[in-house]
C-alpha cells in the first residue's frame, strides 16, 4: 500500500500545544490543537483515506510552522501566505478560500460570507465547510462569527476563538 507521508510537528501556544501537519513539498495539511487530535486525524482520514496517512516527526522546524510562530508572536500577516494543499469538495475549498480573504483582525457573518460567495441561501453549508476546515488558524475559520456578533461554534472551542480574536486586536462584547 503506498502511504501520504506527512510531518508531523508540535507547537507550544499559550492557549495550549498544537498540532502541525505537512507533506513532503512543505505544504500545510492539517493543523489543529493537541486536544482535538481526534477531530484532526477524522479530517486526515475523510480527506485522504482511512489507511492512507503515516505522520512522522519532522527536525528541524518547516517553514509552515516558523510562520505560524511568528503569527502567535505578534506578526499577524506571517500566516497568510502559508502555503496550503486540502481535500475536501469543491465547494469546501471555495469557502476555505474565501476565508483567506478575511484580514487579520476583522470578522464576518457565516451569511456575509455566503454572500461573499454568491450563495445567500447557503449559511448552513457555508457553516459545515467552515466547521470542516482541516487547517485552522491558518485557513481562519475562527473570524467567522454569528449574524448577531456572537461567538459561535469552533473546533478547538469558543475560549480558543476568543483568544485568537483577541490576539488579532478584536474587540469582543459580552466577556
Amino acid at each position: 500500500m503506498t502511504y501520504l507521508v506527512f510531518q508531523f510537528e508540535r507547537l507550544p501556544t499559550a492557549s495550549g500545544e498544537m498540532l502541525v501537519v505537512t507533506d513532503e513539498e512543505g505544504l500545510l495539511r492539517a493543523l489543529d490543537w493537541q486536544d482535538c487530535k481526534a477531530r484532526m486525524h477524522k479530517l486526515l482520514r475523510l480527506h485522504y483515506g482511512a489507511n492512507n496517512v503515516r505522520l512522522d516527526r519532522r527536525r528541524p522546524a518547516s517553514a509552515a510552522r516558523r510562520s505560524i510562530e511568528a503569527y502567535l508572536a505578534g506578526d499577524l500577516p506571517a500566516i497568510d501566505k502559508v502555503p496550503v494543499k486540502t481535500g475536501g469538495t469543491a465547494f469546501q475549498r471555495e469557502v476555505w478560500a474565501a476565508l483567506r480573504t478575511i484580514p487579520a483582525g476583522k470578522t464576518v457573518s457565516y451569511g456575509a460570507l455566503a454572500g461573499q460567495l454568491d450563495r445567500p441561501k447557503a449559511v448552513r453549508a457555508v457553516g459545515l465547510a467552515t466547521g470542516a476546515n482541516p487547517v485552522g488558524v491558518v485557513v481562519p475559520c475562527h473570524r467567522v462569527i454569528g449574524a448577531n456578533a456572537s461567538l459561535t461554534g469552533y473546533g478547538g472551542g469558543l475560549q480558543r476563538k476568543r483568544w485568537l480574536l483577541e490576539h488579532e486586536g478584536v474587540r469582543l462584547s459580552g466577556r
